[in-house]
């Protein structure tokens, strides 16, 4: 009988790790944090995370998990995801929570990329904090200043490249017309009236439509909403619930936050993320094709706002 007991137990753990929700309230991550194989990382940088952290939590920055200062948005080799994944303890069983700052609806955007890169790397068991450490401490949840270092793994990861597109997949894309292009930037970007310091051009990709990545939250709030609220807000936009989709931005930030809801609270299946986003396309050698691109006055006006604010 204790036999029996022991594999419904274990049955029950397995199938709630396979069922892990990708978003989560501070309280139910307090409530994940005491099942066995969950690893919470917090990506902010180490000074905040030394000044003081959910107890236990593992750091590994943003910067980590992001493309050199040129491109961003690129995923770093695969070498040094393996070295990152494997220094953090995961395996294919662990349950990853992801945390960050919480301090606005773009902070949310690093969680999200974070989290995509997980996926990507074959990890399915994961979740967010929603609202990050903001909402913890609201919650009246406390924070630790204990340095963490986890038990390494050997977990060796392999891309997965059916939630990635490509610049050659975007360029067959604008093309063919197959994908929906959603640009997940604030309307500024999209119409051409300001561009990413990396960029080489302000515009949209060709045939894009505009999709905030701030739709998704709560009023006043850095809480992204929940899965029906999500499909219900879906109803307003340019996007269909059966649509194929590639989510893109600047670097492939706030993109990944449009990834996120429609693929994994909303539940499309084929939704990709562009990672390099404008960035990359605008530094191809030849020019491709976009819209909503300025005249050249303009262009040189927005090149001069933009060393100013330097």
């Amino acid at each position: 009988m204790k036999k029996l007991a022991a594999f419904v137990f274990g049955l029950f753990l397995s199938m709630s790790a396979i069922a892990a929700e990708p978003l989560l309230s501070a309280s139910a991550v307090q409530a994940a944090l005491t099942a066995p194989n969950t690893v919470l990382i917090d990506i902010r940088d180490p000074k905040s995370y030394a000044a003081g952290h959910i107890a236990g939590s593992l750091n590994a920055p943003y910067g980590t998990w992001r493309g050199p200062a040129t491109n961003p948005g690129e995923l770093p080799s695969i070498a040094n995801l393996s070295k990152l994944v494997q220094r953090l303890g995961l395996t294919p069983d662990t349950h990853v929570i992801v945390t960050s700052s919480g301090k606005d609806e773009t902070d949310f955007g690093a969680a999200a990329r974070v989290y995509w890169t997980l996926k990507v790397l074959g990890l399915q068991n994961l979740s967010i904090l929603n609202g990050g450490l903001k909402a913890w401490q609201a919650g009246g949840l406390t924070l630790d200043n204990k340095p963490v270092s986890g038990t390494a793994s050997s977990f060796v990861p392999t891309i997965n490249q059916s939630m990635i597109a490509t610049r050659e997949d975007v360029i067959a894309n604008v093309k063919a017309g197959k994908s929906l292009l959603v640009d997940a930037r604030p309307v500024e970007f999209f119409d051409g009236s300001t561009r990413h310091t990396a960029a080489k051009v302000p515009g949209t990709l060709k045939g894009a439509v505009n999709v905030e990545h701030s739709t998704w939250f709560e009023p006043n709030s850095t809480n992204v909403v929940s899965a029906g609220q999500a499909k219900k807000l879906l109803a307003s936009t340019s996007v269909q619930a059966d649509q194929d989709v590639v989510s893109f931005c600047n670097t492939g930030h706030w993109a990944a936050t449009n990834w996120f809801v429609l693929s994994e609270l909303v539940g499309q299946k084929n939704v990709k993320l562009y990672a390099g986003s404008m960035v990359d396309w605008t530094q191809a050698d030849g020019a491709l094709p976009m819209d909503n691109v300025p005249n050249r006055f303009k262009q040189l006006y927005i090149d001069a706002k933009l060393r100013l604010a330097k």
